[in-house]
């Protein structure tokens, strides 16, 4: 007998780095990503060394992409008041489009089959799941994981929530040369109404990614005015950009971010990374996040199956326990720390 088929649904960190675990184990894994690889995306591109020993694990090698080793903390305050300090444990910066593309031929080595297709619904009926594509392909499983971001079609199709509230929070990235930045320092910076960070990408290049309430960014007809008319009030942000030059033709955005808390089971999937629930960027969690919950549903999965037979209930209370265990704390403090 076979074991339990599993679907991912959504091709990010946490979907791939899923999809590389259980595929090691020998599980049948289809990953559907409706975009195509390799691609940016609005991210703060930097991955806190904790999840460093996980990917060893699973025979992914970082080193292979050379990553910016990152140890130092620059923060500011509006008025460009700063304060530096150590990272102890560090991290690395690496863009997703390199990060997803490396990911992606992992998975594809190991015998993942990756669909290039948006998924529009997922039904579980009598102990099997049936999800449908929008070009109106059908697969079944009997596992389905929802690894789709922050904001997707199935979070209303599965009438979450948070998805029916607005979010008064959008984010904007882009990619800037600049010599004079250091490649071994995550720079945070405060504006009027957000934060933007600045860290360093494997080919050099300087990731600037912010977050602004969408209060403050309405008064401005796109992000390169609000560039000029809010981010260089800050002396810091100013001094940057006098000294950059724009690697992108547009910036990238994403609008109605949420984060607000989010079941981590919903119609019996398993939800990873952003689907989960989205920790504050300031707090620089997000991408080692996604990959350890992946960890977690990994071997929940794992763990609750016993002679090719799947123990669901013993899956969805392990999985959710360790969630609570490694993020419920986090998040709480992420959310504070917001406020402030």
């Amino acid at each position: 007998m076979k074991k339990p088929r599993v679907i991912i649904i959504g091709g990010g960190l946490a979907g791939l780095t899923a999809a590389i675990h259980l595929s090691k184990e020998n599980f049948e894994v289809l990953l559907f990503e409706k975009d195509a690889y390799p691609k940016h995306k609005v991210c703060g591109e930097y991955i806190s060394a904790e999840i460093i020993p996980y990917m060893n694990n699973l025979g992914i090698d970082l080193e292979d992409l050379k990553p910016k080793e990152i140890h130092q903390l620059l923060f500011s305050t509006q008025s460009g008041k700063k304060t530096r300090a150590t990272l102890p444990l560090g991290g690395l910066g690496i863009s997703r489009f390199a990060l997803d593309h490396f990911l992606v031929q992992k998975a594809i080595q190991n015998g993942v089959e990756v669909i290039q297709e948006q998924v529009s619904s997922g039904e579980f009926i009598e102990q099997e799941f049936q999800v449908e594509t929008q070009s109106g392909e059908k697969y079944l499983a009997d596992l389905v994981l929802g690894a789709f971001g922050k904001r997707s079609i199935l979070d209303k199709e599965l009438n979450r929530d948070f998805i029916q509230q607005k979010s008064s929070w959008l984010a904007v990235k882009a990619h800037y040369q600049n010599d004079h930045f250091p490649k071994n320092l995550v720079a945070l910076h405060n504006f009027k109404g957000g934060y933007c960070g600045l860290s360093a990408t494997e080919n050099g290049a300087i990731n600037v990614c912010y977050l602004s309430t969408y209060q403050s960014f309405k008064a401005h007809k796109n992000s390169e005015d609000f560039k000029e008319n809010i981010l260089r009030q800050n002396p810091c942000l100013d001094l940057f950009f006098k000294e950059s030059k724009a690697l992108f033709e547009k910036d990238l955005s994403i609008a109605q971010i949420s984060f607000q808390p989010k079941p981590q089971i919903e119609n019996h999937m398993l939800m990873l990374g952003d689907a989960a629930g989205l920790i504050h960027p300031l707090c620089g969690n997000g991408m080692a996040m996604a990959i350890h919950s992946a960890k977690l549903a990994s071997e929940a999965i794992i763990t609750s199956v016993e002679k090719n037979k799947l123990n669901r209930k013993m899956m969805k209370t392990e999985y959710q326990n360790n969630w609570d265990l490694h993020f419920k704390s986090r998040n709480l403090m992420g959310r504070r720390l917001q406020r402030v």
